[in-house]
């Protein structure tokens, strides 16, 4: 079975500056996987890369074992890969059930999109009680619930997280994960995490990569990591 997305010797940077160094993971069907390193890894860049938010100056794409050409943002959306960026991803000037529309514009099952803002209305209540309210007003933690509704409304098969928990508070963000692991178990959708709260990454993990200075340092099961002793005192802090 071919990995619903695959990146081999990835090459990306911001003008002259190369920051992903030959860079290759994978994302099998139904799994989830996190991506650990430090402050300036280039993990952000890495999804924005794999989203087609990034041209890539070297290296390839791969959707279920086929290359991608003119990996765009839309184009990878086609494909069932969505990005939840870092900062929310939510337009703050709409509503929020104008969010969720927009996050199925490119849908064709236009009959279904009520059915699935429900469904996301019902994982997230306090997005139902606010969904008149316009995003921008929202709590942090809220933002964050439809980023990820929002992310979900396209009917991703891999979705991307880029730092979910970053700002909000431990109950928001323990809510947020557990919803995570329910949206990978029920749907099937895989999971490709950047996230500063490794613990509870690494929970619902089952594979890891570690990304030092552009490229990858280390690649192994969760397990294997949570079992390392320099892991656990540089990401889980005991």
């Amino acid at each position: 079975m071919s990995a619903v997305l695959e990146a081999r010797d990835l090459v990306a940077g911001y003008g002259g500056l190369t920051v992903l160094r030959e860079v290759s993971v994978s994302v099998d069907p139904s799994e989830v996987v996190v991506v650990l390193g430090a402050n300036g890894a280039g993990k952000s860049t890495l999804l924005s890369a794999l989203s087609g938010q990034l041209p890539l100056t070297g290296g390839q794409l791969l959707v279920d074992g086929t290359p991608v050409r003119n990996a765009r943002p839309d184009v990878m959306l086609a494909k069932g890969v969505s990005l939840v960026p870092q900062g929310r991803g939510t337009l703050t000037g709409l509503s929020v059930m104008d969010n969720l529309r927009l996050g199925a514009v490119t849908r064709k099952d236009k009959a279904e999109v009520g059915t699935d803002i429900d469904r996301w209305f019902t994982v997230f209540p306090r997005l139902a009680e606010r969904r008149d309210q316009v995003a921008g007003t929202l709590s942090g933690g809220e933002q964050q619930m439809l980023a990820v509704a929002r992310a979900m409304m396209s009917r991703p098969r891999l979705l991307l997280c880029d730092e979910i928990s970053l700002g909000l508070a431990p109950v928001v963000v323990q809510e947020l994960f557990v919803t995570l692991a329910e949206v990978n178990r029920e749907l099937g959708t895989a999971l490709l995490l950047v996230e500063q709260n490794a613990e509870l990454a690494l929970e619902i993990a089952s594979r890891v990569y570690l990304l030092e200075v552009g490229e990858v340092g280390a690649s192994g099961s969760a397990e294997s990591f949570r079992d390392d002793n320099s892991i656990r005192a540089a990401y889980l802090g005991y």
